[in-house]
């Protein structure tokens, strides 16, 4: 495939996307932006130091269901695609420095259709338990109240369920993908990311898949 000049990491919440795309972007020179900063779809709902939780944000997760979340933020993300679309084609273009992208916006199918040159993707996955435990001492689940908690729980439930669809879909295409929850160390995943994207001949696709 040439000189790569986009490198695309997908996949749900919590997998480790910024950090590690921020360690790839270093490695190789590059830009770093996150498809969160395109348009801001209902976040992460759990207080931290410097934000409390906005009441449309906790009403969000509160009232809907697990179907209705996800058809949500894939809606959001649908919206989103001509942009992202155009930002991947003018940085593979060139000129000036190269671009990693990453985001739960990368939605395998859509950037499986890109015919775009010099590009490559991967996405990352990790364990439901390893995603829970992640979410749990972010939000500080152990002092929560019920109220924080439901809302965890129900961020949860539609990030793992985002994460079945878009396994299902990355291994129907033949895409690849990248477990970050092994324990592995941000270097080394960095590295395996770099590995995996130069050895692709078709965004997100390895020489070997169909």
């Amino acid at each position: 495939m040439g000189e790569v000049r986009v490198v695309l990491i997908g996949g749900t919440s919590n997998t480790g996307k910024s950090t590690i795309a921020a360690a790839v972007a270093d490695e190789l020179g590059f830009e770093h932006r996150s498809t969160d900063y395109l348009a801001r779809h209902p976040g992460r709902p759990w207080r931290t130091p410097e934000r409390e939780v906005p009441p449309h944000v906790a009403d969000h997760y509160a009232t809907l269901t697990t179907d209705e979340l996800i058809r949500s933020v894939l809606d959001h993300y649908e919206r989103l695609w001509p942009r992202i679309a155009e930002i991947v084609t003018d940085h593979a273009a060139g000129p000036g420095r190269g671009l990693v992208l990453e985001g739960s916006a990368l939605w395998p199918a859509r950037v499986a259709e890109l015919a775009v040159p010099h590009t490559a993707a991967v996405w990352f996955t990790a364990d439901p338990a390893v995603l829970r435990a992640r979410v749990h001492a972010l939000g500080h689940y152990a002092e929560a109240t019920p109220e924080e908690r439901h809302l965890m729980d129900r961020f949860l439930a539609r990030t793992e369920r985002y994460q079945t669809l878009m396994l299902d879909a990355v291994d129907r295409l033949g895409l690849a993908r990248i477990d970050t929850g092994t324990g592995r160390s941000v270097p080394e995943l960095a590295g395996t990311v770099l590995t995996t994207v130069h050895a692709q001949d078709a965004v997100g696709r390895s020489p070997a898949a169909p």
